[in-house]
């Protein structure tokens, strides 16, 4: 699990929103490759997943606890091109969404 505070207190339906609105768009742009992420709400969590590809498991687990983000990611798909773009991804957008001091990344593992 990846721990990040953001600077900002952020709800989970605006991240939502702010990741539905531009993950997939940013992933087609960078990658070149016309693949569509399925990206819910899911009881307290948002979940990233693409199941016609990677039927396994979900993606990424987003939980918002405060000021801080629990991502999950599935362990199957870690070396994964596309996976490791969608976290590359997330990185940024959660950068935009931290406003302007960012985010600090408190654990990883």
């Amino acid at each position: 699990m990846k721990i990040i505070t953001l600077h900002n207190r952020v709800k989970i339906d605006e991240l939502l929103h702010h990741l539905q609105m531009q993950l997939n768009t940013l992933f087609k742009e960078q990658r070149q490759a016309d693949i569509d992420f399925k990206i819910e709400k899911v009881g307290d969590t948002i979940e990233i997943s693409q199941p016609e590809i990677y039927p396994e498991d979900v993606l990424y687990k987003i939980a918002v606890k405060g000021s801080e983000l629990h991502i999950t990611r599935c362990e199957h798909y870690v070396d994964d091109v596309n996976s490791l773009t969608v976290e590359s991804i997330l990185n940024d957008l959660f950068k935009h969404v931290a406003g302007k001091s960012g985010t600090d990344l408190i654990q990883e593992g």
